[in-house]
């Protein structure tokens, strides 16, 4: 498929009749244009060839964003200079969402486009019936040359073009026209624009990013189809272990998986299930209301609710799941269950608790992985289970992290067989004593292609990750030395000013951006910056909507817990730190807040929490974040400056950079 629709020199495209020019663009067009698309193109082309008379350089019409699944009306290369153009004809006024539309589109390019990421980009908005254009040439303080977007009327465009051609004269050499339209492409997308792409075409091959250090994952979601494959041509049952570093795309291979074995037909059908609700309901959320406004462009009317039906068939919470297979004991329609973030599953002592006390099951007695097993153990020829694991991510009471999967398979389940990242013996995983008790009794096969070594969530900083593991875990030099090595590029400041925090991150995001604030779900001395924990926000609407809906992110208002964030991410994060966790010369020391004072945290387990929780929260940005360690107030006893100022001092001597924004 092509990338754009219409490619040319200026000199040949000004000399062009409108109908050739239409002609190559619709010839182009693998979908029928529409009566009201060519006369849009047709004014484009009018204006484009009155406004470009003696300039040289190359335009494309209708230039890919694949990762966005859109493409830019119009680029023009002139001289040094990528003028990206979005034309809103008939428009009088510059909408903050269509200025917002053409920065997406720029930003696109920088972020993901190799021949863009030196470049000079211009966004340029033409509201063609506007009166008065807003030429202004600016960048921001991301220093990347990419200006803030241009908006001009029909008759102003050259002006804005020869004002941004004078602006960066000789700073850079010009731009070659044919290496730009060949130029690399390596997208990452969120999990939400993921999803939507897997769901539509169960493929994510061209929003993805296909280069050397992205490749694992295709590796991983194919040694995880040789698998299932192997498991169904031998009528085995086999369970298998993929680890990967926050952010490296875990959830996605999930999906991916599930998708590519929907076949009904060949009795290989798949279930994803996670246990993290708020993802879920997001993930359920958003192909919904793509599917509605897909078919409303088709002219096809369907509800959201039919539309959320469609979706459960194959994203399901575990728990609805368990549930289900607890009241019927027939197999489960699906012969592979992938089981994301499954350090989550809960203990025995948790499940039977709950299982008696929310559902009236006194005779319940089994940990929730080896139920969820059991089910898949009803098949009697050959069924497959997933584990997709997290290292350092079980942030609740009663989460049994990884052994207990492990345990299930020694004591109830020796018939299967158990592949296994050899990642899962590292120590964060906590599960190397059961795997080695598991060695000596019978074989398990290791297979590097189940881990995740690269993180694709920041893509500015594939070691994010490591330097967030070495500061939880106090390795000062170490810290140190993996900062330095992306701070360039990814930004990560601390203040004690949360005005000041929250004018940085709205500085920072560029078009529709996600940005929000993400805390502890026990900091509950940040009341008197007016944030509540407590305070019930819904996550479909904070991470779905817009700028224009108090209950989304862009506001700063409702905040996100590990419980809501976790397995998500947003373009910038602003992580405010309370007394909950607290540095020390002999170590984090935890604490919550009962009734009207902090108490120490003694269980080694809930210890262990609290500093995943930080984990999961410092892990969350794609890229950059400014952390928040408030002052001490000597007016309040809950809020001594002792129980920050260590934090603060801590955090700047591994070299993060204090905040300096008016």
């Amino acid at each position: 498929m092509l990338n754009y629709y219409y490619k040319n020199s200026l000199a040949i495209f000004l000399n062009q009749s409108i109908q050739e020019i239409l002609g190559s663009i619709t010839l182009s067009n693998e979908f029928n244009s529409q009566q009201t698309q060519n006369k849009s193109w047709e004014h484009q082309i009018r204006i484009l060839q009155k406004e470009l008379t003696n300039l040289n350089g190359e335009i494309f019409f209708e230039f890919s964003t694949p990762r966005m699944g859109k493409r830019v009306d119009c680029i023009l290369i002139i001289e040094n200079v990528v003028f990206v153009i979005e034309f809103k004809v008939g428009e009088s006024k510059f909408l903050s969402y269509d200025i917002e539309q053409v920065w997406d589109y720029a930003l696109d390019l920088k972020n993901f486009h190799k021949p863009s990421h030196d470049a000079i980009l211009a966004p340029v908005l033409v509201a063609t019936e506007a009166t008065k254009s807003i030429i202004e040439i600016a960048q921001t303080s991301h220093d990347d040359n990419l200006i803030i977007p241009i908006k001009l009327s029909k008759d102003n465009l050259r002006e804005g073009i020869e004002h941004t051609l004078k602006y960066f004269k000789n700073t850079t050499s010009r731009i070659d026209s044919e290496l730009f339209s060949k130029g690399s492409y390596f997208p990452t997308p969120t999990i939400i624009e993921a999803a939507v792409s897997l769901y539509n075409s169960h493929s994510v091959d061209e929003i993805t990013r296909s280069d050397a250090e992205a490749k694992n994952l295709t590796k991983t979601t194919s040694a995880l189809g040789a698998t299932i494959d192997y498991a169904k041509s031998h009528k085995k049952k086999i369970i298998c272990f993929v680890t990967g570093v926050p952010g490296a795309g875990k959830t996605l291979v999930g999906l991916k998986v599930a998708t590519e074995h929907l076949d009904k037909e060949n009795g290989n059908t798949s279930v994803y299930l996670s246990g993290n609700a708020p993802l879920v309901a997001i993930l359920q959320e958003a192909l919904a209301r793509d599917r509605v406004k897909k078919d409303a462009d088709r002219g096809i009317r369907i509800s959201k609710k039919e539309a959320k039906q469609a979706v459960k068939s194959f994203i399901q919470i575990i728990h609805h799941y368990r549930d289900a297979y607890v009241v019927s004991q027939d197999a489960p329609y699906d012969h592979v269950a992938i089981f994301d973030e499954a350090q989550r599953a809960w203990n025995k002592e948790q499940t039977v608790k709950f299982m008696r006390q929310k559902k009236g099951l006194a005779d319940f007695d089994f940990s929730e992985p080896e139920f969820l097993i059991s089910c898949l153990d009803r098949h009697k020829d050959w069924a497959v289970v997933i584990c997709l694991v997290g290292g350092g991510q079980e942030i609740n009471t009663g989460e049994a992290g990884i052994s207990e999967w492990l345990k299930a398979i020694d004591t109830k389940f020796s018939d299967w067989d158990i592949f296994i990242s050899p990642n899962l013996e590292n120590d964060e995983y906590a599960a190397s004593e059961t795997i080695h008790i598991l060695n000596n009794k019978k074989k398990i096969n290791y297979n590097s292609d189940l881990h995740l070594a690269v993180s694709m969530r920041s893509f500015r900083a594939e070691n994010l990750s490591l330097f967030v593991k070495q500061l939880l875990n106090l390795d000062f030099e170490k810290a140190r030395m993996t900062l330095s090595a992306f701070e360039s590029k990814y930004p990560i400041v601390i203040t004690r000013d949360l005005s000041k925090a929250k004018k940085w991150l709205k500085e920072k995001a560029r078009g529709s951006e996600r940005y929000g604030l993400v805390v502890s779900s026990q900091a509950q001395r940040l009341k008197p910056f007016a944030i509540d924990v407590r305070s019930p926000m819904n996550p479909v609407n904070w991470f779905l909507d817009g700028k224009d809906d108090v209950r989304s992110s862009y506001y700063l208002e409702d905040v996100a817990t590990e419980f809501q964030i976790q397995g998500l991410e947003l373009d910038w994060t602003c992580v405010t730190w309370d007394g909950d966790l607290r540095y020390s010369d002999d170590g984090w020391k935890t604490f919550s807040f009962k009734g009207k004072k902090w108490q120490n945290i003694h269980n080694a387990e809930r210890k262990n929490y609290l500093i995943n929780a930080y984990r999961v929260l410092l892990t969350r940005a794609r890229q950059g974040m400014v952390i928040v360690v408030p002052n001490g107030d000597p007016e309040d006893h809950t809020r001594k400056a002792e129980y920050y100022d260590s934090t603060f001092n801590y955090l700047s001597s591994l070299g993060l950079k204090q905040l300096k924004f008016e």
